[in-house]
């Protein structure tokens, strides 16, 4: 094993070979995540299920969740699977990935699992799970359950990463790295990334199926361009009502995709997209900014997520100027990322 996937490894170890203790035990094994899922979410759980079925050919395999509106038809991941509520009476092994906050996750049939297994790298919420891995330096859920794939197979050769499950790992690394690009990355991102490369996969039909786009998507460009808005300290946002969503034929879901548009403009310090979601009823926020903690404005408006990613919301446009409010409050103090 690579040194320095293995000093990560070694970390946890004694989890590590606890979670495999558990996945031998259990004919029954169900993979969640979180909803309204992004690359990391649908890369680690197919990523995760693919390794479990190969290499446990004789195990109840299930992957649960929404499907996503754009990644599951291009092809990006597959269908998951839709079972009846009798499949959970059953004792059964819950592995949940990407999320740790419950009342995100997808399918809430993870709590009646005999024993719940959390893999993730957002900050935990919820202390429900009989084992929680939480790795905040890594830089994609993704990044841990390789690292921790990695370390099977040097314990035992036979349980291997085949190459289909190394691109679905590899190809959430990629999304939630912002290719590589956030702080988060690191010389361990870089290593795994390797590794999973090393399995044979071919990077550009994952990158093509990722970040392909069509005219549809040009006229939503045309949207944001057309109508967002920037602060005086440098907060750049656009907003997508009900009625935006409708005559661009969008969902709620993909209204962020276009978000990373001021990632690179000059005076842009933090940028958001906020899309009304007529489902909840809120406007559901995508945060992002490459030199300021937004996590903690998350958490001031009912979100969460990442130091440079995080999601939040708003009950209504009411709130918007409060909420941008305490965006140009970050920029005004000065409060950059280590």
């Amino acid at each position: 094993m690579n040194e320095i996937i293995k000093i990560q490894a070694l970390k946890h170890e004694k989890e590590y070979k606890a979670i495999l203790e558990y996945i031998k035990k259990f004919d029954k094994i169900a993979v969640f995540r979180h909803i309204m899922p992004d690359f990391d979410a649908l890369g680690t759980q197919f990523g995760l299920v693919t390794w479990l079925k190969e290499n446990f050919k004789d195990k109840d395999i299930k992957v649960l969740g929404d499907n996503h509106i754009t990644f599951t038809p291009r092809g990006l991941y597959p269908e998951t699977d839709k079972i009846n509520d009798s499949w959970f009476n059953d004792d059964f092994l819950a592995i949940i990935v990407d999320v740790g906050d419950k009342k995100r996750i997808a399918d809430p049939r993870f709590e009646r699992a005999k024993v719940k297994i959390k893999l993730d790298h957002h900050p935990e919420t919820d202390k429900i799970f009989d084992i929680a891995i939480t790795e905040t330096s890594l830089a994609a859920a993704s990044e841990l359950i390789a690292n921790m794939l990695f370390y099977f197979e040097d314990l035992d050769n036979s349980l291997a990463i085949s190459k289909l499950c190394a691109s679905y790992l590899y190809s959430a690394i990629v999304g939630d790295s912002g290719r590589f690009q956030f702080g988060s990355t690191s010389r361990h991102t870089f290593e795994i990334s390797s590794e999973l490369l090393g399995k044979g996969i071919e990077i550009v039909p994952i990158y093509e199926k990722m970040y392909e786009k069509d005219v549809d998507d040009l006229k939503f460009m045309q949207f944001v361009l057309n109508n967002f808005k920037i602060s005086e300290n440098g907060t750049a946002y656009y907003v997508l009502t009900q009625k935006d969503l409708d005559e661009l034929g969008l969902s709620c879901e993909q209204g962020k995709e276009h978000v990373n548009l001021f990632s690179s403009i000059k005076g842009v310090n933090i940028w958001c997209s906020i899309t009304e979601d007529i489902t909840e009823p809120c406007f559901r926020i995508s945060l992002r900014s490459r030199y300021y903690n937004v996590n903690e404005i998350a958490m001031e408006f009912k979100g969460g997520g990442h130091k440079q990613a995080s999601g939040a919301q708003i009950a209504s446009l009411k709130e918007l100027d409060i909420f941008i409010e305490a965006c140009d409050k970050k920029i005004k103090a000065g409060k950059a990322i280590d």
